[in-house]
């Protein structure tokens, strides 16, 4: 363990065989990100179709038109370049019922999705297709494309499909519209996150203020963040184990590159900290001090949010700071690298 003044604070926690739905803390999370990619000749060419109302597939070696088109031939893996133009008709070919929508999905009740081979492809495309209940679709039926009221060049172009057997629309005028080259897709998951007793007292912990830590007994090692069980002997961690906010820097990176989302403007220094009384260093942010003047065994400090801002939230530790007290040797965290 690092050296520090105060020996820390043991919170015993007894876990009984049956955990009762209070003893544990769960919150619905989510997950997302814009994903930004370049799209390369062959689907820039299908997207500046769309947004020109009209639906572009390609020829492969054996004949067959695909759409959307491929890059490579899928029989002898050669670039394609045989551009074919399809109709907005076409026939579905297998079809699945939508009873629980999902937040994202092209309509907020119950719907189809098909694949459906346009007229003039021989490959099916994956839509939607609206209709109320599923007697009113079938394999066979007839559909036609119905387009988006703001056309953008991306695959939300065709709102959806629905039963017809003539296009909706006329092509969209010529455009002097640069094609498409980026597209940017929103990527997000939900889910509910359920913590484990010891991750619950550790977050019960943040939100009073508090670092805890878990370790098995007197004589194991000391996790912060807490781990369900004891990596080296696998024994349950259930001893909490309450930490000074002080610690060492154990090792360090200056972020000197941009990146999208980030909160602080560059250089700053995102480092390793061995918090007094632990035995595994874990990341955050050292400010108040110049990014060339941090190193490895600098003595540092948390600085909290301000307390009306706490959650059950590591980010309740907005950041940490120099101590001012001399480096601490490298005796005391060599093992912590």
């Amino acid at each position: 363990m690092t050296h520090g003044n105060t020996p820390p604070t043991v919170i015993t926690q007894e876990r009984p065989p049956g955990l009762k739905p209070g003893d544990v803390l769960s919150a619905p999370l989510r997950m997302e990100f814009d994903y930004t990619r370049s799209v390369g000749p062959i689907i820039g060419k299908f997207l500046t179709g769309l947004r020109e109302r009209r639906i572009f597939g390609n020829r492969g070696s054996d004949g067959r038109v695909l759409v959307p088109p491929a890059e490579f031939d899928p029989v002898t893996s050669e670039p394609l370049s045989e551009f074919v133009e399809v109709a907005t008709t076409g026939t579905v070919k297998s079809w699945t019922w939508v009873r629980d929508v999902l937040p994202g999905q092209p309509f907020d009740r119950p719907f189809a999705y098909a694949l459906i081979q346009l007229d003039g492809a021989d490959t099916a495309l994956l839509h939607a297709v609206d209709v109320r209940s599923p007697e009113q679709i079938s394999t066979g039926m007839q559909v036609t494309v119905r387009w988006a009221e703001e056309l953008t060049g991306t695959i939300h172009d065709i709102a959806c499909f629905e039963p017809g057997d003539a296009p909706t629309a006329e092509p969209a005028a010529a455009s002097d519209a640069e094609p498409v080259t980026m597209i940017t897709t929103p990527i997000g998951m939900d889910y509910k996150h359920t913590a484990s007793p010891e991750e619950s007292a550790f977050l019960r912990g943040l939100k009073e203020g508090k670092l805890i830590g878990g370790r098995a007994d007197a004589n194991s090692k000391v996790y912060f963040p807490p781990r369900g069980v004891d990596p080296v002997d696998g024994r349950s961690t259930a001893d909490m184990v309450e930490l000074a906010e002080s610690g060492t820097v154990t090792t360090f990176c200056v972020v000197n590159v941009p990146f999208m989302g980030q909160r602080l403007k560059p250089p700053y220094v995102a480092a390793y900290v061995l918090l007094d009384g632990a035995d595994i260093p874990f990341l955050h942010l050292v400010l108040g001090i110049d990014a060339d003047k941090v190193r490895m065994g600098m003595r540092v400090k948390v600085v909290w949010k301000p307390r009306e801002e706490w959650g059950h939230t590591m980010a309740n530790i907005d950041h940490f700071e120099p101590t001012g007290e001399p480096d601490a040797d490298y005796d005391t965290y060599k093992h912590h690298l």
